[in-house]
């Protein structure tokens, strides 16, 4: 069975309704759950913005947004993804609630049903131990934003099928995206080596080697990246990196993977970027 006609999508916040989005825009019918209508329009809201602006910027008919949107449908019940042939968790990095909702979804899906995690650094093998299935189990890490990066991490575990791997793969390039194969190592291969990067510029500016601005543009300018690392750990979230960074260290027990005590009081102070409207850099309110 290779054709993944229907998914369901478990959150909705920035990367589930992202992933909603451009699964239903690829033609697959679309069914996204989360825990309260609030959250569950907020992010229909996000997506209908951005679809909103494509067509505004001539990048989009209108009849394909409006085709689009007619693919997505929105559910208060982990019960209704029981038909999907797909179902992608996308709910907040707590390692309990994803093992919680992959043992229902176990229970309430068909056995042909694969389910993936979204996660960014959480064991995929811990996931799949919830299931019954775990030849069916793989990760399917996105990239915020969704509908604009292309790269999707397919993390394959010791039992997860080539099967599996063969489908889940034939679904992410069916979207446009470009899937990438890796072990389910931590932090699988971006978080691997992103993350020490940022760490590292947050101890250069902890420490006083050069101001915030100065680290961002030696590092666009001398290096050609798009965006510095202070002002890429505002756009993940700094609660985001911290959670990365500890989950790294705790299985490698390596000091480029400590996280600097600079991050942690501004994760205390609750300034994580560009989400709460400061962060290494001020956003205003948001």
């Amino acid at each position: 069975m290779d054709d993944i006609k229907t998914l369901g999508v478990v959150g909705c916040g920035q990367m589930g309704s992202g992933i909603a989005q451009v699964a239903a825009s690829g033609g697959h019918e679309t069914i996204i759950r989360d825990i309260s209508e609030e959250m569950l329009k907020a992010g229909m809201t996000r997506i209908r913005r951005f679809l909103d602006s494509a067509v505004n910027k001539c990048r989009m008919e209108p009849a394909a947004r409006d085709a689009t949107l007619a693919k997505i449908k929105t559910t208060l019940r982990l019960g209704d993804l029981e038909r999907c042939d797909l179902v992608i968790e996308a709910v907040p990095e707590n390692v309990k609630l994803k093992k919680d909702i992959f043992g229902d979804l176990d229970v309430i899906c068909s056995q042909d049903t694969i389910l993936a995690s979204n996660t960014s650094a959480f064991s995929i093998t811990e996931l799949a131990a919830a299931t019954n299935r775990p030849d069916r189990v793989l990760g399917m890490h996105f990239f915020k934003p969704v509908p604009v990066m292309r790269l999707v991490e397919l993390v394959k575990t010791l039992d997860t099928s080539d099967a599996t791997h063969r489908r889940a793969r034939l679904f992410v390039e069916g979207l446009g995206k470009t899937a990438i194969l890796t072990k389910d190592a931590p932090g699988f291969v971006v978080n691997l080596l992103v993350t020490p990067f940022i760490l590292d510029a947050i101890r250069a500016f902890e420490t006083g080697v050069a101001c915030k601005e100065d680290i961002d543009t030696a590092m666009k300018l001398g290096c050609g990246h798009p965006m510095g690392p202070l002002q890429l750990a505002d756009y993940l979230g700094l609660d985001m990196v911290l959670r990365i960074a500890d989950v790294l260290y705790d299985q490698f027990r390596e000091k480029r993977y400590a996280a600097p005590p600079l991050l942690r009081r501004m994760v205390a102070a609750a300034h994580l970027g560009r989400k709460s409207g400061k962060g290494f850099y001020d956003y205003g309110k948001t």
